[in-house]
């Protein structure tokens, strides 16, 4: 019984020094297993605290770039309202330009028909100008006509003779009178031809 109980004393002892074996292994490979949680815990830290900056980086730029986006789009308002104006401004001078061409359009026809007129006018003063000229040199001719019967008539009277004016006045025949009447007709008429008409 010494025996078993040394056997198993032994056995226990063997037992309990390979579970200490055991234990000192498992806690080696645990210590190992801890410290290799503890670095990857470290380096995942690490990593966490790299990509916490990255992020802070990323929201950091984030915000600069709608702050830019904002000016951007204030930047785009205004040149849109200046554009509008442009265009506001444009299409007023589009309209003035429009309108004073209308009153140039209306000034320039007003002036054409008083042209136009002042053409007709001048070509009807020219009409009578030209019948006027063609009256008076008619009436130029008619005039010398006349100045010539008119000196025709004074040399017949001055060549007259008592003989001529005894002859004329002569009651029997009266010969001489219808020759005298007869002349004066004959002047009369010539005289007629001569008068101006209007």
């Amino acid at each position: 019984m010494r025996i078993l109980a040394f056997y198993v004393a032994v056995a226990l002892a063997g037992s309990s020094m390979t579970t200490v074996a055991r234990a000192d292994v498992e806690a080696d490979r645990l210590r190992e297993a801890l410290r290799g949680a503890i670095t990857q815990q470290r380096a995942l830290e690490d990593q966490r605290a790299a990509l916490q900056a990255k992020l802070t980086e990323a929201e950091s730029e984030r915000a600069r770039l709608k702050e830019q986006i904002g000016a951007a789009k204030a930047e785009v308002k205004q040149v849109e309202k200046q554009h509008r104006e442009a265009v506001e401004q444009f299409n007023q001078r589009l309209v003035e330009r429009d309108e004073t061409l209308e009153k140039w359009k209306a000034a320039y026809e007003e002036a054409a028909d008083v042209a136009r007129a002042k053409d007709a006018e001048r070509a009807k003063f020219e009409s009578q100008a030209a019948a006027h000229k063609a009256s008076v040199k008619s009436c130029r001719a008619k005039n010398a006509e006349l100045v010539k019967l008119g000196h025709e008539l004074l040399q017949r009277y001055e060549a007259a003779n008592f003989a001529d004016v005894a002859l004329a006045s002569e009651p029997l025949t009266g010969v001489r009178r219808v020759e005298i009447q007869n002349l004066l007709q004959d002047y009369g008429d010539k005289i007629h031809d001569q008068k101006v008409t209007p």
